[in-house]
């Protein structure tokens, strides 16, 4: 993950991460020894850059196409895949270009109907958002750039769980990812924001009911798929529910060197590194260690955990992944089978007629 722009944003969000005082652009000196380094540290063909956090659009389009040249310069043989994660605010149809002659894929933020994204992400003059949202979301769609949406569940759009999701099915992408807004205060509680570890599960197993029953196979959420996944065999796809964080995590306690003076080679493979990546586990207190649904949640991301040591999501993860096992045991059936999970729906009509 690469925070070109640092904590830099264009709106005025209520949202996960704090933002800082001092905001500045990588410099191209920096960007290069990035990508170089990261390049040289991945023993895989495949090479994923995710730039993230807060707005990288405030970078420039420039400064992206140079990114992607230098990407090409250092490849060698490898294969180079990009994710880019934006507001939409600045997107036009230059950027939109950009991202489909390079292939990148875009995930973009929308939080539901304007109702309900506008309350949270206004401008920096504190006027309503969502129209440029859906505008960038339009010319995302007329370039046929692929993207995905996501969406932060707050206290506020949690309460209309069906709703939100056939909205949000509907503006041009099969793909959804349903992201707790979840921040804690100085003494480790969510604050007013966040959506409560009930809510979180009572709007999962709503979204489910419609999906289910309507959509497997056409609309990819997530967290769904990652589920069904696991019932098959694999290993989570969701950072924040992997069994360990070899995945980026934004915490600046946890830094292991500066790529300044250190490659991320060497970094990667250290001690401390390694003892990072399997803190999440070790940590996990006696109750999570014994719960039916770990393999699950593996005891979610550690940022989210309390005082105790669980996940202040808990509750809600383990409503959702009791409440989704008998479908998720059918479609894991199919699968075996050599059938479509799709052929689920067709079972749930024919028992609501029969």
């Amino acid at each position: 993950m690469a925070k070109p722009a640092r904590s830099g944003c264009n709106l005025n969000s209520r949202c996960f991460y704090r933002e800082k005082t001092h905001q500045s652009v990588m410099s191209e000196d920096a960007l290069e020894a990035f990508i170089r380094q990261h390049i040289d540290a991945q023993p895989a063909d495949e090479v994923h850059f995710t730039w993230h956090e807060g707005e990288p659009t405030l970078c420039g389009l420039d400064f992206f196409r140079i990114a992607a040249a230098l990407q090409q310069k250092y490849a060698g043989e490898k294969r180079i895949y990009n994710a880019f994660q934006t507001n939409g605010i600045l997107l036009d149809d230059a950027w939109c270009q950009f991202f489909k002659e390079q292939s990148w894929l875009v995930g973009i933020s929308l939080d539901g109907p304007p109702a309900c994204h506008d309350e949270f992400h206004v401008s920096r003059s504190d006027n309503p958002t969502h129209h440029q949202v859906l505008r960038a979301i339009e010319s995302l769609n007329a370039h046929d750039v692929e993207f995905t949406l996501l969406v932060s569940v707050n206290r506020l759009n949690c309460q209309y769980p069906q709703q939100l999701y056939r909205y949000l099915r509907e503006l041009g992408t099969p793909f959804l990812q349903f992201i707790p807004h979840l921040e804690m205060n100085d003494h480790q509680q969510p604050t007013g924001y966040s959506v409560t570890a009930r809510q979180w599960g009572q709007f999962l197993c709503e979204v489910f009911d419609v999906w289910v029953h309507e959509d497997v196979g056409r609309v990819f959420v997530q967290l769904f798929d990652s589920t069904l996944g696991i019932w098959n065999g694999f290993s989570s796809r969701m950072c924040s529910l992997g069994e360990t964080c070899d995945h980026p995590f934004g915490v600046e306690s946890f830094r292991h060197g500066n790529r300044h003076h250190t490659s991320l080679k060497v970094i990667n493979a250290s001690a401390e590194a390694g003892e990072f990546g399997q803190y999440k586990t070790r940590s996990l207190p006696d109750q999570c260690r014994k719960c039916s649904v770990l393999r699950l949640c593996n005891g979610d991301c550690p940022k989210h955990r309390d005082a105790s040591g669980k996940s202040a999501l808990c509750e809600g993860y383990h409503h959702f992944f009791t409440y989704s096992a008998p479908h998720m045991r059918v479609m894991r059936d199919l699968i075996n089978q050599r059938r479509s999970p799709m052929e689920l729906m067709m079972m749930l009509r024919q028992q609501k007629t029969g």
